[in-house]
């Protein structure tokens, strides 16, 4: 019997799908008030002004057989106008590709600015691309976004973080601890790094007491502690039973990070600043973090946060993603080693449907992609707007 090889000019098979293309996208950059300007550690320390707002940068894209996706980008404080700015000087080089190719579609936009670097800004424009492909590409499975990814479950363990910024009165940290667990959210986590640390410890020992010993609680210190700082409070709150200590030191501090790691019982979690899944080999390599805390439109979106995942696994490590719920719970869901996910309530404006939580859990809905839609109130916020190609 003689057998012919497959070659680039056979003809396609039957059933063989019709090539689709990018004909339209469209960039739009949304301020996000917050209803009051919140204050961290870097706020006490001096380095940066209470937040009031974020920026957001979102892709709509459409091909020509009419599939849609939509992601978002963000930064908070300064960066926004210059993420929409590289964002929009390289959306011409989407239109016409094949939506389904977004490995290569991510390296060639990367190196359409890879004078600026392959990293921070730059990439962090190119993840809300990246982000909508992904969800153009589960819509057109028909299919949540984790589902296409391959889920280890339905629903991923959550904690809040919005209700328990520095600036915050300690009373009102313990009515929002109260309101956030009986709305079913899992976990506390609480900012600390406060210029005196007797202050942090004082806070701590309340919500502790207030929430119990059975509840997770997590503090955050923002980067904000040197080295011999961080180990005598890593010391005075292994009394607390944390769930973690979230960036103790500056976020490069790879070395300090895993010497601290090592000389607690308490869990270290932190990469949330980091801007490329370089930096969080990094951490990998010095064993400075037990627990990962990747953002996927700070790397560059989930094409990098799926290879930084893979590492993560390789080395057993555990994956607490930062902010944007809304793509991470999909992330999280597919991650083999049990996750948790951050809530933060100041996106809910932005779109229409939200996000189900009970049982201290965050559960997937059956909606295909993420699962999201812009609100009239995020177009009514959109102070800049690009479009490139022809919707269908």
């Amino acid at each position: 019997m003689v057998t012919t090889p497959y070659t680039s000019s056979s003809a396609p098979f039957a059933g063989d799908a019709a090539p689709d293309r990018i004909a339209w996208l469209r960039l739009s950059s949304v301020t996000l008030p917050l209803a009051a300007p919140i204050s961290d550690a870097k706020v006490f320390t001096g380095r940066q002004q209470p937040m009031s707002e974020v920026a957001f940068l979102f892709a709509e894209i459409a091909t020509e057989q009419g599939r849609e996706g939509v992601g978002f980008s963000y930064s908070k404080r300064a960066g926004g106008p210059g993420q929409f700015a590289h964002a929009r000087e390289i959306a011409g080089q989407l239109i016409g590709e094949d939506p389904s190719d977004i490995g290569r579609i991510w390296t060639k936009l990367v190196w359409a600015g890879a004078s600026v670097g392959r990293s921070g800004l730059a990439t962090q424009a190119v993840a809300a691309y990246d982000v909508a492909l992904w969800d153009l590409k589960a819509k057109r499975a028909g299919l949540p976004l984790a589902k296409l990814l391959g889920a280890h479950r339905d629903s991923v363990r959550c904690y809040n973080t919005s209700g328990g910024f520095l600036h915050v009165p300690v009373e009102d940290v313990l009515t929002n601890a109260s309101a956030s667990l009986a709305s079913g959210i899992g976990g506390i986590k609480i900012k600390v790094g406060h210029p005196d640390g007797r202050h942090d410890l004082r806070r701590l020992a309340a919500v502790r007491e207030h929430i119990g010993e059975d509840v997770p609680l997590m503090v955050d210190a923002n980067q904000q502690w040197d080295r011999t700082t961080a180990q005598r409070m890593g010391r005075s709150m292994e009394e607390f039973g944390l769930a973690w200590i979230e960036e103790p030191l500056d976020a490069y501090d790879a070395q300090g990070h895993a010497a601290l790691a090592a000389s607690l019982d308490t869990p270290v979690a932190t990469g949330e600043m980091l801007a490329s899944v370089a930096e969080h080999v990094e951490l990998i390599r010095h064993q400075a973090a037990d627990i990962i805390q990747p953002d996927a439109p700070r790397i560059g979106g989930i094409t990098q946060f799926l290879k930084l995942a893979a590492l993560a696994e390789h080395h057993q490590l555990q994956l607490a993603p930062h902010f944007a719920m809304e793509i991470h719970l999909h992330l999280a869901a597919a991650y083999p080693i049990e996750p948790w996910v951050e809530h933060f309530d100041w996106l809910y404006p932005l779109f229409e449907e939200r996000l189900e939580i009970r049982d201290g859990r965050m559960h997937l809905s059956g909606r295909p992609g993420l699962g999201i839609t812009l609100s009239e109130q995020a177009r009514a916020w959109t102070v800049a707007r690009h479009e490139e190609g022809k919707r269908p």
